[in-house]
């Protein structure tokens, strides 16, 4: 789509087509729906899916269930959305002079004139309030936990200025609800939620270099740096590694969150970390940095990939 068919209604160029801002949303809430990329929702969920794994190893490792871990399901869900939202705005109020040089991104509500940097900020705010509402709900370790994931989150736009592993920051603030997770139902943190965070880095490394590659080229003339950058043509290789460290860290968090339960429980839920690996690999046979648009869908595949375990581990809590 060329910037000129762009520019009338605001659409941003790797938004989904036919979605629901762009369609059916008020008109003078676009600006602001796309600032949080509402029109682009695989990010909510994977910032998401990690509160979900991390909350039903928890009530496996507990064995306990209550109307109270549906609040918490759907608290992390608006949460998500809200985060994402604010972090996605601030990125942008960030990267806004980065974002007019890149062809991708230039066509995003700040660089494209939709909104000014002020009313940005002001969006940013309100999001950030009504998620702290949901998060107040939630025990007061994990509250603190909240808390303290809005320094990663803060950091993140700027990682891509002074190291070639911006996706480090990116999946340490991304997957920081496999802490929260666990801690609004346990109130506490163990060993299980903590490897299954790193679990998570692994699965942004891996996920989020895909997605890089789409950039590569107006990197290098600006001088942004990314994963995709620094491995190149060895990229597949660094994408095998980050699939396994995935798996492996994954099954760890699953062993030892649901060791004392029925062992067929504990199979049911390593068939979720193992099922997961198999669509990771699905994803590497198909990558090809050359193809924007095969990168753009294996990313977005990512939440397949990642409701996998939640299906496995809900399934095991049955048992």
């Amino acid at each position: 789509m060329s910037e000129q068919s762009q520019s009338p209604q605001g659409t941003v160029a790797d938004a989904v087509k036919g979605n629901w801002v762009d369609t059916i949303a008020p008109a003078w809430s676009r600006p602001y729906l796309r600032l949080s990329r509402a029109d682009r929702p695989i990010g909510t969920w994977l910032l998401l899916l990690p509160c979900w794994w991390s909350l039903l190893l928890a009530m496996l490792s507990t064995d306990t269930a209550s109307w109270y871990d549906l609040w918490i399901a759907v608290g992390c869900a608006a949460g998500a959305f809200l985060m994402r939202g604010a972090g996605c705005t601030w990125n942008d109020i960030t990267d806004r002079k980065i974002d007019a040089q890149v062809a991708r991104t230039r066509s995003r509500p700040i660089p494209s004139g939709q909104v000014t940097t002020k009313q940005a900020a002001a969006w940013m705010a309100i999001q950030s309030l009504v998620s702290l509402g949901i998060l107040l709900t939630f025990p007061p370790f994990a509250i603190a936990l909240g808390v303290l994931s809005l320094g990663p989150v803060a950091i993140y736009p700027f990682a891509k200025r002074f190291t070639w592993w911006p996706q480090v920051f990116l999946g340490i603030a991304f997957n920081w609800g496999a802490l929260v997770g666990w801690a609004a139902h346990t109130g506490s943190l163990s060993a299980a939620p903590v490897i299954l965070y790193f679990a998570g880095i692994w699965w942004t490394l891996f996920y989020d270099t895909i997605y890089a590659h789409q950039d590569t080229e107006d990197d290098a003339l600006i001088g942004v740096k990314s994963t995709a950058r620094l491995f190149g043509e060895q990229s597949a290789q660094w994408l095998r590694r980050f699939l396994v460290l995935t798996v492996l860290f994954a099954m760890a968090a699953t062993i030892l969150a649901t060791l004392d339960r029925n062992p067929l429980s504990l199979v049911i839920a390593l068939c979720g970390v193992w099922a997961l690996g198999w669509h990771l690999m699905w994803q590497l046979t198909r990558f090809d940095p050359e193809d924007n648009d095969r990168l753009l869908m294996l990313f977005r595949s990512n939440r397949n990939a990642g409701l996998i375990p939640v299906l496995f581990f809900a399934c095991a809590l049955l048992i």
